[in-house]
C-alpha cells in the first residue's frame, strides 16, 4: 500500500518560505557586518600602520562578536514572535 501524505496548504508554504527568507536574510547580514569590519580594521591599518595589523584584527574579532549577538538576539526575537 502506498502512504499518501496529506498535501499542504499555501499557509504553511507560504510560512515555511518565509522562515527560510528571514534566516538567509540574517545570514547575509551577519556576512556584511563581518566584512564591514574587516573593511575598515584593513583601511585603519593602511592609514596608521603597524607590524601587527592590530586593527585589522580588532574590528575583524570585534565585528564577528557583533555578528553573533545580533544573530542571537534575531532567533531570539523569532522565536517569541512566533509563541
Amino acid at each position: 500500500m502506498e502512504k499518501k501524505h496529506p498535501k499542504k496548504t499555501i499557509k504553511e508554504q507560504k510560512e515555511r518560505l518565509n522562515i527560510y527568507a528571514r534566516f538567509s536574510g540574517i545570514a547575509i547580514q551577519m556576512a556584511a557586518i563581518i566584512a564591514i569590519g574587516t573593511f575598515v580594521g584593513v583601511k585603519l591599518d593602511k592609514k596608521y600602520p603597524n607590524k601587527s595589523n592590530l586593527f585589522t584584527l580588532g574590528f575583524t574579532l570585534g565585528s564577528v562578536i557583533t555578528s553573533i549577538v545580533y544573530v542571537i538576539r534575531r532567533i531570539i526575537a523569532a522565536s517569541k514572535d512566533n509563541s
